[in-house]
């Protein structure tokens, strides 16, 4: 079950100061709201996984600023529900609305069919994403790539795989130079990815691994214990 308090605990809002709690609250609120029943295509309630997007910003990157983990939890309602911009206007402020919709595919904030150019406009959308931004993007693809086994169409595997390999990872490695939790990102996603190759998985194409061996990456960031996990 999951409850404004659970949501609270998991951004360790509870030591925030009142104005961010009050503002914790009302993103709490709006994610139940349009996450509500929905279901991922592995069966499991959608609202686990922004809750898991900031579990790893939280224990495994390092991340602090409320304001990234706050559009960390909602990163997708934007994606998950076209008509729900106006819905949220009365809940959120200005900058967290327009962070979501530098984070949204403008196909969906269009509520549109995807379009060939789309693939190009989305991934130059993600190039010019903020530090925090791109942190809750990575966040997304590595709790995606866990969670990916459990989905039961081979395609999408097949694709998540591919944009991981030929942009998102290319892209963590040029970002890791801008501080040292987009270095713990670009180096957990590697880690998550080359797991996921020695599965046994479904691969974009074969062979499939990248044209550079992923780094050593020290301790087990899984480990951390992140208080509302």
């Amino acid at each position: 079950m999951h409850d404004r308090d659970r949501i609270i605990a998991a951004l360790g809002a509870d030591d925030w100061p009142a104005e961010l709690y009050a503002r914790a609250l009302s993103a709490a609120t709006v994610s139940l709201a349009v996450y509500g029943n929905r279901v991922r295509d592995q069966g499991t309630p959608y609202i686990e996984h922004p809750l898991a997007v900031v579990a790893i910003l939280r224990c495994e990157l390092g991340v602090t600023d409320p304001e990234t983990l706050l559009l960390g939890l909602l990163h997708d309602a934007l994606e998950v529900s076209a008509g729900s911009e106006s819905d949220l206007a009365p809940s959120l402020d200005r900058y967290l609305i327009a962070e979501l919709r530098a984070m949204t595919p403008d196909h969906r904030l269009e509520d549109r069919p995807r379009r060939a150019a789309d693939e190009f406009a989305w991934r130059a959308k993600v190039r010019s994403l903020s530090a925090g931004g791109l942190l809750i993007r990575f966040a997304d693809r590595i709790h995606n790539l866990r969670d990916l086994r459990r989905s039961p169409d081979v395609s999408r595997h097949r694709r998540f795989i591919a944009s991981l390999a030929d942009f998102y990872i290319p892209l963590a490695e040029e970002a890791q130079t801008d501080g040292p939790q987009l270095q713990a990102a670009y180096e957990l996603l590697l880690k998550e990815y080359d797991l996921y190759l020695s599965s046994g998985m479904p691969l974009a194409h074969s062979p499939s691994p990248l044209p550079w061996s992923p780094p050593a990456v020290p301790g087990d960031a899984s480990a951390c214990e992140c208080s509302g996990n």
